[in-house]
């Protein structure tokens, strides 16, 4: 890189600093839903359940479960049309949250099924058909705190769990533990190949992301940060050669065939980043999240063909993020509301 080149960049980069330190450098969000209560995690579902999309965010004691419409994507609405199908009461806090693809509301009977975590170290499985039948099953076996959870995605039969007791747990929905993988520190998060249900990635705190064979039951591929702590990992499942993830204060990116380190790395927050999410209708578009801070955290909207930011987005104490299935939209959830940001593509 010439001197002027790497002068310009280093422009580029210290506005781009001062800019996240602006009060008003992140701009509103494009639609707000409010709530009764602070939301700790929000999930759209990421599969297509017959209608308009599905939402659920848990609280303190409960998770609400509804359908959003957009006006990107209905004439009718003005603005964003949250209805709620049920409110279902959760013993504790919900810290994490995963959708099954079994969820569907074009079907008699309907059926909306998920699994939350929460602090006792238990991963429940809630299905309800939205009528009289509602059923909770109770998964024991981590002995630590649950960082994340995710369904098989092509029929639904499994669930997989990373917790800070150093293990990833793979599950029957009958409550079994099938599969128990070792971990070398805390797992943050888990991800499934999107059609082969024997291949699941899983991301450890100390900077490794490793791909495991649920047939052999061995690591089959690895990833190295090159630094800790990793908070976060996403598999793109637009393109599953693009894995990415937040470390300190950094988002990287991995083209899984050409090398174990990254392929890209730069500066996202100026304190710890938090979450990493790909879009799910353009593998180039992925958001972070700085930790929540004292008075607001930050959402980043990033593509991979612009070097700075896209979006910035600022929410009061933000918690969660989550892309919509068919819409550059992602949401996160605060202090009695969720918060929506409409990417321009």
């Amino acid at each position: 890189m010439t001197g002027f080149a790497f002068r310009e960049v280093l422009i580029s980069w210290l506005s781009y600093c001062h800019s996240l330190h602006m009060e008003d450098s992140g701009r509103g969000a494009s639609y707000t839903v409010p709530c009764d209560d602070y939301v700790h995690v929000v999930e759209f579902s990421p599969f297509d359940s017959g209608s308009a999309a599905l939402l659920a965010y848990g609280g303190n004691q409960y998770v609400v479960v509804g359908t959003c419409r957009f006006q990107e994507e209905d004439m009718e609405v003005e603005g964003v049309e949250f209805t709620t199908l049920r409110v279902f009461h959760h013993a504790l806090r919900v810290d994490c949250l995963a959708w099954s693809p079994e969820s569907r509301l074009d079907k008699l009977p309907q059926l909306i099924r998920f699994c939350t975590a929460a602090a006792d170290r238990k991963v429940r499985l809630l299905t309800s058909d939205l009528q009289n039948q509602h059923e909770v099953k109770v998964m024991e076996g981590h002995t630590s705190y649950i960082n994340h959870l995710v369904f098989e995605p092509t029929e639904g039969k499994q669930i997989a769990s990373v917790s800070d007791d150093h293990t990833c747990r793979v599950w029957d929905l009958e409550g079994n533990e099938t599969t128990t993988f070792r971990l070398r520190s805390p797992g943050v998060s888990v991800c499934w190949h999107p059609e082969d249900a024997f291949k699941l990635m899983v991301a450890e705190k100390k900077g490794t992301i490793r791909f495991y064979d649920l047939v052999t039951q061995q690591a089959i591929l690895s990833l190295d940060c090159g630094q800790s702590p990793l908070m976060s990992a996403d598999w793109c499942l637009t393109n599953t050669i693009k894995v990415g993830a937040v470390t300190g204060s950094d988002w990287v990116i991995w083209d899984i065939t050409r090398s174990s380190y990254p392929q890209e790395k730069r500066p996202a927050h100026v304190e710890r980043a938090g979450n990493f999410r790909w879009s799910r209708v353009n593998e180039n578009l992925f958001s972070t999240t700085g930790c929540p801070g004292k008075i607001s955290s930050q959402l980043l909207v990033h593509h991979l063909g612009h070097p700075q930011p896209v979006m910035i987005g600022s929410a009061t104490v933000g918690a969660g993020l989550s892309w919509h299935r068919s819409l550059p939209l992602c949401v996160i959830g605060g202090d009695r509301k969720l918060s929506f940001w409409m990417t321009e593509m």
